[in-house]
């Protein structure tokens, strides 16, 4: 039985594991999301693993986010990293709090955005993560080290968003800082799809998870 709780730093939605050796899954929202968007998305991964979905602090035009943008693809990067941090301390007060192992996050579009600052700006604080349609999430990435930290990247061939150029220059600096980074371009635009329920899910099957 899951619920809506506000007890943590971030409105969140937890579902405890039914299968506690599967790695617990934090799912991570696109623009306009809630904490309930990818509950069924991270069920449907991972069945029996732990669930934690936080919305997203920020507010644009009533639409939650995880961190302010000037225009669309392009962030406001100060605001990216004050907000990596506090989604990093919510992630260590919410597995205090119930007991979880090093979760694998699941991020869409803006929560991918997020994920991937985590990894750069936070690289104790995830077990992998499968990031669908990321963008770089800063210009100029710190230095950071994840060895053999597991990452999927799945991109859309005819998204109107990403550019090709940005996904590959992320899984490039994610390889750079040690990640073993898998690059899929699917043949499909922004949205989420069957498909990368399906890639997904074969790869966190495979071992990620």
């Amino acid at each position: 039985m899951s619920q809506t709780s506000q007890a943590l730093s971030h409105i969140h939605r937890f579902v405890p594991a039914t299968a506690p050796s599967r790695a617990p899954l934090l799912l991570l929202h696109g623009t306009g999301g809630d904490e309930n968007d990818l509950l069924g998305l991270g069920a449907a991964l991972v069945p029996g693993a732990a669930l934690l979905s936080p919305r997203g602090r920020v507010s644009e035009n009533g639409m939650p986010r995880f961190f302010r943008r000037l225009s669309e693809g392009v962030f406001d990067e100060a605001d990216v990293v004050a907000r990596a941090g506090d989604l990093a301390r919510f992630v260590d007060e919410a597995r205090h709090a119930y007991g979880l192992a090093a979760p694998i996050a699941v991020g869409f579009s803006n929560g991918a955005n997020i994920a991937a600052a985590l990894l750069m700006l936070e690289p104790r604080l995830l077990a992998g993560a499968v990031l669908i349609r990321p963008m770089v999430p800063l210009q100029t990435a710190p230095a950071f080290d994840l060895p053999a930290t597991p990452v999927l990247m799945l991109s859309g061939a005819m998204d109107p968003i990403v550019p090709a150029a940005n996904a590959e220059r992320l899984a490039a600096t994610l390889e750079a800082g040690g990640a073993r980074v898998r690059h899929e371009v699917l043949p499909v635009g922004h949205g989420l799809t069957q498909m990368d329920l399906t890639l997904a899910h074969r790869w966190l099957q495979d071992g990620a998870a």
